[in-house]
């Protein structure tokens, strides 16, 4: 079933310049009117609209609690192109569990549009639900280096709770070098596990190229026994000098004591230096 599709924001501005014109000289400065904004929106959504048959724009949606209709809502609104009505979401979270399912379905649908994607993951981020977990962590099996969806769903993961810790090592065997970092990532988010622990170290070792973010890792997991694999690798010739960095932070933080390395004829140090003189 269609429903309405009403550009709420196309409302919002002409009742912003309606107020802009009426209280004009209520404001010695325009960031004086800027910083009054949450205060004209909220006079919008409590004044009652013509357009929407005199119901305000605040309480319209909350005529509706079927999660079937408040889900393909939002979904015809991205489809449309149409800017998601902020009470729109509003309503779906209000709902709450009923509409999980459904948004769920939408996240498995792979014809789903991109922004109901990411609005649903943020929908039940907002939810507290756990519902999506392996999903989430599903989709992260054979990914890309950069995907905003996927990085979207791994925000979600990293607070879930420690629920998705045993999902995700389960698991991550199977992903691909790119999915493994992400999941890696959502683990140092958790308490400190063994498994984790040396997942970080075996990655530390053996991607090189990858060597920065892996030690942030381990300083994060904040066991010692990383340090001789540290220590090693900033001795490496071949070591860029921001990678040398982030490995002597972590070497410092788990508190080691880095060996001293001259980078004077290394161009990172040089442009990192001559950004600083000016």
């Amino acid at each position: 079933m269609k429903m309405p599709i009403v550009n709420f924001d196309e409302h919002f501005a002409e009742y912003m310049s309606a107020w802009m014109k009426e209280h004009e000289n209520d404001y010695e400065t325009y960031d004086d009117m800027e910083n009054d904004l949450p205060k004209i929106y909220m006079s919008f959504l409590n004044t009652r609209a013509s357009w929407l048959g005199s119901v305000t724009p605040g309480s319209y949606f909350t005529q509706f609690e079927d999660p079937k209709v408040l889900v393909d809502w939002m979904n015809q609104y991205c489809e449309e192109r149409v800017p998601l009505p902020e009470p729109l979401l509003e309503q779906i979270v209000f709902v709450g569990k009923p509409c999980e399912k459904r948004l769920l379905a939408l996240l498995q649908d792979e014809e789903s549009d991109q922004v109901a994607v990411m609005t649903s993951i943020e929908l039940l981020r907002e939810m507290n639900s756990t519902l999506p977990k392996m999903l989430y962590i599903n989709w992260q099996l054979n990914r890309d280096e950069k995907d905003e969806v996927k990085d979207n769903a791994i925000e979600s993961l990293s607070i879930m709770g420690e629920t998705v810790v045993q999902s995700i090592l389960q698991t991550i065997g199977k992903a691909n070098d790119a999915g493994q970092e992400a999941l890696l990532e959502v683990l140092t988010h958790y308490p400190f596990n063994e498994q984790t622990f040396q997942l970080a170290l075996r990655f530390f070792k053996e991607r090189k190229e990858k060597r920065a973010l892996f030690a942030g890792y381990l300083a994060k997991l904040g066991d010692d026994r990383a340090l001789d694999a540290l220590i090693e690798a900033s001795g490496d010739p071949a070591l860029p000098y921001l990678t040398f960095i982030e490995i002597r932070n972590a070497i410092e933080y788990l508190g080691g004591t880095c060996p001293e390395r001259n980078y004077d004829d290394d161009p990172e140090y040089e442009a990192l230096r001559q950004m600083d003189m000016t």
